[in-house]
Protein backbone atom coordinates (compact mmCIF):
# COMPACT_ATOMS: atom_id res chain seq x y z
CA UNK A 1 0.00 0.00 0.00
CA UNK A 2 1.44 3.34 -1.04
CA UNK A 3 1.89 5.97 1.63
CA UNK A 4 0.15 9.30 1.18
CA UNK A 5 2.49 12.10 0.20
CA UNK A 6 2.05 15.22 2.31
CA UNK A 7 2.73 18.31 0.18
CA UNK A 8 2.78 21.79 1.68
CA UNK A 9 2.77 24.96 -0.40
CA UNK A 10 4.57 28.06 0.85
CA UNK A 11 6.11 31.34 -0.14
CA UNK A 12 9.37 30.55 1.66
CA UNK A 13 10.86 27.32 2.99
CA UNK A 14 13.22 27.68 5.96
CA UNK A 15 15.57 24.78 6.61
CA UNK A 16 16.55 24.80 10.28
CA UNK A 17 14.56 25.80 13.35
CA UNK A 18 17.16 27.20 15.73
CA UNK A 19 18.05 30.86 16.34
CA UNK A 20 18.77 31.82 12.72
CA UNK A 21 15.91 29.89 11.14
CA UNK A 22 13.24 31.07 13.57
CA UNK A 23 14.48 34.67 13.29
CA UNK A 24 14.18 34.48 9.50
CA UNK A 25 10.73 32.88 9.63
CA UNK A 26 9.47 35.50 12.09
CA UNK A 27 10.13 38.37 9.67
CA UNK A 28 8.24 36.55 6.91
CA UNK A 29 5.35 35.60 9.19
CA UNK A 30 4.94 39.23 10.18
CA UNK A 31 4.78 40.08 6.49
CA UNK A 32 1.87 37.59 6.26
CA UNK A 33 3.82 35.23 4.02
CA UNK A 34 3.30 31.48 4.09
CA UNK A 35 6.35 29.91 5.74
CA UNK A 36 7.26 26.29 6.33
CA UNK A 37 10.09 25.57 8.77
CA UNK A 38 11.76 22.16 8.44
CA UNK A 39 13.75 21.26 11.55
CA UNK A 40 15.82 18.14 12.28
CA UNK A 41 15.93 18.92 16.02
CA UNK A 42 19.72 18.77 16.41
CA UNK A 43 20.84 22.34 17.21
CA UNK A 44 24.56 22.92 17.57
CA UNK A 45 24.18 24.60 20.97
CA UNK A 46 22.32 21.70 22.61
CA UNK A 47 25.48 20.82 24.55
CA UNK A 48 25.71 24.20 26.30
CA UNK A 49 24.33 24.56 29.83
CA UNK A 50 23.19 28.14 29.18
CA UNK A 51 23.26 30.89 26.59
CA UNK A 52 24.92 34.01 27.95
CA UNK A 53 25.22 37.44 26.43
CA UNK A 54 22.02 37.03 24.38
CA UNK A 55 19.84 40.13 24.82
CA UNK A 56 16.88 39.36 27.07
CA UNK A 57 17.82 35.67 27.42
CA UNK A 58 21.03 35.82 29.46
CA UNK A 59 21.47 32.56 31.40
CA UNK A 60 18.56 30.65 29.88
CA UNK A 61 19.23 27.27 28.32
CA UNK A 62 19.45 27.16 24.51
CA UNK A 63 16.65 24.59 24.38
CA UNK A 64 14.34 26.78 26.49
CA UNK A 65 15.06 29.78 24.27
CA UNK A 66 14.38 27.73 21.15
CA UNK A 67 11.13 26.30 22.57
CA UNK A 68 9.79 29.75 23.46
CA UNK A 69 10.83 31.15 20.07
CA UNK A 70 9.01 28.29 18.34
CA UNK A 71 5.89 28.91 20.44
CA UNK A 72 5.87 32.58 19.52
CA UNK A 73 6.48 31.85 15.84
CA UNK A 74 3.65 29.31 15.60
CA UNK A 75 1.21 31.92 16.93
CA UNK A 76 1.29 33.35 13.40
CA UNK A 77 -1.33 31.54 11.28
CA UNK A 78 0.76 31.47 8.10
CA UNK A 79 3.55 29.36 9.67
CA UNK A 80 3.86 25.57 9.54
CA UNK A 81 6.53 23.51 11.32
CA UNK A 82 7.72 20.12 10.12
CA UNK A 83 9.99 17.98 12.25
CA UNK A 84 12.33 15.95 10.10
CA UNK A 85 15.40 16.06 7.89
CA UNK A 86 15.39 17.77 4.50
CA UNK A 87 17.12 15.24 2.23
CA UNK A 88 16.69 16.51 -1.33
CA UNK A 89 15.92 19.74 -3.12
CA UNK A 90 14.85 20.28 -6.72
CA UNK A 91 14.10 23.40 -8.68
CA UNK A 92 11.15 23.24 -11.05
CA UNK A 93 10.76 26.48 -12.99
CA UNK A 94 10.32 29.19 -10.31
CA UNK A 95 9.75 26.90 -7.34
CA UNK A 96 11.83 24.80 -4.99
CA UNK A 97 10.69 21.35 -3.94
CA UNK A 98 12.23 20.06 -0.71
CA UNK A 99 11.77 16.37 0.08
CA UNK A 100 11.96 15.01 3.60
CA UNK A 101 13.08 11.50 4.41
CA UNK A 102 9.52 10.25 4.96
CA UNK A 103 7.97 11.27 1.60
CA UNK A 104 6.72 14.64 2.79
CA UNK A 105 7.33 17.48 0.33
CA UNK A 106 7.43 21.24 0.72
CA UNK A 107 7.11 23.64 -2.20
CA UNK A 108 8.20 27.25 -1.97
CA UNK A 109 9.14 30.20 -4.13
CA UNK A 110 12.21 31.05 -2.03
CA UNK A 111 14.49 28.99 0.18
CA UNK A 112 16.39 29.99 3.33
CA UNK A 113 19.12 27.63 4.50
CA UNK A 114 19.74 27.86 8.25
CA UNK A 115 20.75 24.24 8.74
CA UNK A 116 23.76 24.90 10.95
CA UNK A 117 27.09 23.15 11.33
CA UNK A 118 28.48 20.28 13.35
CA UNK A 119 31.68 20.44 15.35
CA UNK A 120 34.68 18.14 14.94
CA UNK A 121 36.58 18.26 18.22
CA UNK A 122 40.20 17.23 18.78
CA UNK A 123 40.54 13.52 19.57
CA UNK A 124 41.56 13.83 23.22
CA UNK A 125 40.38 11.57 26.04
CA UNK A 126 37.71 13.25 28.17
CA UNK A 127 37.20 16.22 25.88
CA UNK A 128 33.92 15.37 24.10
CA UNK A 129 31.82 14.84 27.29
CA UNK A 130 32.85 18.28 28.54
CA UNK A 131 32.02 20.17 25.34
CA UNK A 132 29.83 23.16 26.18
CA UNK A 133 30.52 22.78 29.91
CA UNK A 134 34.23 23.08 30.71
CA UNK A 135 35.56 22.78 27.14
CA UNK A 136 34.35 25.91 25.40
CA UNK A 137 34.51 27.87 22.17
CA UNK A 138 33.41 31.47 22.80
CA UNK A 139 34.72 33.50 25.78
CA UNK A 140 31.98 36.08 25.27
CA UNK A 141 29.40 33.31 25.74
CA UNK A 142 30.97 31.44 28.65
CA UNK A 143 34.08 33.22 29.96
CA UNK A 144 32.43 35.27 32.70
CA UNK A 145 30.95 32.23 34.43
CA UNK A 146 34.36 30.56 34.86
CA UNK A 147 35.18 33.09 37.58
CA UNK A 148 38.77 33.86 36.61
CA UNK A 149 40.07 30.33 37.22
CA UNK A 150 43.00 28.84 35.34
CA UNK A 151 42.22 28.72 31.62
CA UNK A 152 43.85 26.94 28.74
CA UNK A 153 43.89 27.43 24.97
CA UNK A 154 43.94 24.13 23.13
CA UNK A 155 45.40 25.23 19.78
CA UNK A 156 43.65 23.81 16.74
CA UNK A 157 44.25 26.45 14.07
CA UNK A 158 46.69 29.19 13.07
CA UNK A 159 44.67 31.92 14.83
CA UNK A 160 44.91 30.22 18.23
CA UNK A 161 47.64 32.62 19.51
CA UNK A 162 45.25 35.50 18.80
CA UNK A 163 42.52 33.63 20.72
CA UNK A 164 44.84 33.34 23.74
CA UNK A 165 45.39 37.12 23.83
CA UNK A 166 41.63 37.59 23.94
CA UNK A 167 40.86 34.94 26.55
CA UNK A 168 43.47 36.41 28.92
CA UNK A 169 40.86 39.01 29.91
CA UNK A 170 38.86 36.21 31.59
CA UNK A 171 41.67 34.67 33.64
CA UNK A 172 45.27 33.40 33.60
CA UNK A 173 46.00 31.50 30.39
CA UNK A 174 48.22 28.60 29.40
CA UNK A 175 48.62 28.16 25.66
CA UNK A 176 48.91 24.52 24.53
CA UNK A 177 50.41 24.54 21.04
CA UNK A 178 49.82 20.77 20.64
CA UNK A 179 53.18 20.72 18.89
CA UNK A 180 51.52 22.10 15.73
CA UNK A 181 50.66 25.77 16.23
CA UNK A 182 53.81 27.25 17.71
CA UNK A 183 53.65 31.05 18.04
CA UNK A 184 56.09 33.05 15.95
CA UNK A 185 58.43 35.57 17.60
CA UNK A 186 56.02 38.48 17.35
CA UNK A 187 53.10 36.44 18.68
CA UNK A 188 55.27 35.13 21.51
CA UNK A 189 56.18 38.67 22.57
CA UNK A 190 52.52 39.72 22.68
CA UNK A 191 51.58 36.59 24.61
CA UNK A 192 54.35 37.06 27.15
CA UNK A 193 53.26 40.67 27.64
CA UNK A 194 49.81 39.34 28.53
CA UNK A 195 51.28 36.85 31.00
CA UNK A 196 50.42 33.84 28.86
CA UNK A 197 52.45 30.71 29.48
CA UNK A 198 53.29 28.56 26.45
CA UNK A 199 53.38 24.76 26.66
CA UNK A 200 54.69 22.67 23.74
CA UNK A 201 53.91 19.22 25.19
CA UNK A 202 50.49 18.21 23.82
CA UNK A 203 47.41 17.71 26.00
CA UNK A 204 46.44 14.02 25.86
CA UNK A 205 43.65 13.79 28.45
CA UNK A 206 41.18 15.90 30.43
CA UNK A 207 40.78 15.00 34.12
CA UNK A 208 37.88 15.65 36.50
CA UNK A 209 34.52 14.39 37.71
CA UNK A 210 31.54 14.49 35.37
CA UNK A 211 31.62 17.49 33.07
CA UNK A 212 33.87 19.50 35.39
CA UNK A 213 37.59 19.87 34.76
CA UNK A 214 40.28 19.54 37.41
CA UNK A 215 43.42 19.21 35.28
CA UNK A 216 44.90 18.27 31.93
CA UNK A 217 47.48 15.56 31.41
CA UNK A 218 50.32 16.25 28.98
CA UNK A 219 52.12 13.81 26.73
CA UNK A 220 55.24 14.11 28.91
CA UNK A 221 53.25 12.86 31.95
CA UNK A 222 52.78 16.17 33.76
CA UNK A 223 49.35 17.18 35.08
CA UNK A 224 48.40 20.86 35.20
CA UNK A 225 45.44 22.16 37.23
CA UNK A 226 42.84 23.65 34.88
CA UNK A 227 39.31 25.01 35.25
CA UNK A 228 38.37 25.27 31.58
CA UNK A 229 39.78 24.92 28.08
CA UNK A 230 38.93 27.02 25.06
CA UNK A 231 39.33 25.51 21.63
CA UNK A 232 37.99 26.07 18.13
CA UNK A 233 36.66 22.88 16.53
CA UNK A 234 36.61 22.22 12.82
CA UNK A 235 33.12 22.80 11.45
CA UNK A 236 31.21 20.84 8.81
CA UNK A 237 28.02 21.89 7.04
CA UNK A 238 25.07 19.84 8.25
CA UNK A 239 22.91 19.86 5.15
CA UNK A 240 23.54 18.16 1.83
CA UNK A 241 21.12 20.64 0.21
CA UNK A 242 23.92 23.20 -0.03
CA UNK A 243 25.95 20.97 -2.34
CA UNK A 244 22.85 19.85 -4.28
CA UNK A 245 21.97 23.48 -5.02
CA UNK A 246 25.56 24.36 -5.94
CA UNK A 247 25.90 27.29 -3.54
CA UNK A 248 29.33 28.89 -3.69
CA UNK A 249 31.44 28.24 -0.58
CA UNK A 250 34.23 30.15 1.11
CA UNK A 251 37.18 28.53 2.88
CA UNK A 252 37.10 29.78 6.46
CA UNK A 253 39.88 29.19 9.01
CA UNK A 254 37.82 26.44 10.67
CA UNK A 255 35.94 25.05 7.69
CA UNK A 256 33.67 26.00 4.79
CA UNK A 257 30.84 28.53 4.92
CA UNK A 258 28.28 29.63 2.36
CA UNK A 259 29.17 32.80 0.47
CA UNK A 260 26.39 35.38 0.97
CA UNK A 261 25.93 39.07 0.27
CA UNK A 262 24.60 41.73 2.65
CA UNK A 263 21.04 40.39 2.23
CA UNK A 264 21.98 36.78 2.90
CA UNK A 265 21.68 35.89 -0.79
CA UNK A 266 23.75 32.94 -1.96
CA UNK A 267 25.19 32.46 -5.45
CA UNK A 268 22.01 30.55 -6.39
CA UNK A 269 19.02 32.68 -7.35
CA UNK A 270 16.19 32.46 -4.84
CA UNK A 271 18.33 30.83 -2.14
CA UNK A 272 19.35 32.62 1.06
CA UNK A 273 21.54 31.41 3.93
CA UNK A 274 21.79 32.40 7.59
CA UNK A 275 23.37 31.40 10.85
CA UNK A 276 26.60 29.51 11.38
CA UNK A 277 26.66 28.20 7.79
CA UNK A 278 26.91 31.76 6.49
CA UNK A 279 28.96 33.66 9.09
CA UNK A 280 32.48 32.99 10.33
CA UNK A 281 32.07 34.49 13.81
CA UNK A 282 29.78 32.07 15.60
CA UNK A 283 27.59 33.54 18.32
CA UNK A 284 23.87 33.19 19.12
CA UNK A 285 23.15 36.89 18.68
CA UNK A 286 25.00 37.05 15.36
CA UNK A 287 23.18 33.93 14.14
CA UNK A 288 19.81 35.44 15.03
CA UNK A 289 20.71 38.75 13.37
CA UNK A 290 21.75 37.00 10.16
CA UNK A 291 18.40 35.18 10.20
CA UNK A 292 16.54 38.49 10.42
CA UNK A 293 18.59 39.76 7.50
CA UNK A 294 17.86 36.69 5.35
CA UNK A 295 14.15 36.80 6.20
CA UNK A 296 13.87 40.45 5.18
CA UNK A 297 15.90 39.74 2.05
CA UNK A 298 13.67 36.81 1.07
CA UNK A 299 10.56 38.95 1.58
CA UNK A 300 11.88 41.73 -0.62
CA UNK A 301 12.91 39.12 -3.18
CA UNK A 302 9.31 37.86 -3.30
CA UNK A 303 8.27 41.43 -4.15
CA UNK A 304 10.80 41.67 -6.97
CA UNK A 305 12.87 44.25 -5.11
CA UNK A 306 15.91 41.93 -5.06
CA UNK A 307 17.10 39.87 -8.02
Amino acid sequence: MESDVIRLESDVIVIGGNFAGVSAAMQLARARKRVVVVDAGQPRNRFAAASQGFLGQDGNTPMAIQAEAKRQLLAYPTVSWLEGSAEWVFRVEDEFIVMLGDDRQVVGRKLILASGVRDELPDIAGLQPRWGRSVLHCPYCHGYEIGEGQLGILASHAMAPHQSLLVADWGPVIYFSQGQFTPDDEQRQHMQARGIRIESSPVVAILGNGTAMDAVRLEDGREIAMKALFTAPRVHLNSGLIEQLGCRLLDGPLGPCVDVDVWGRTSVEGVFAAGDIAIQRHNATLASASGVNAGVGAHQSLLGMLW
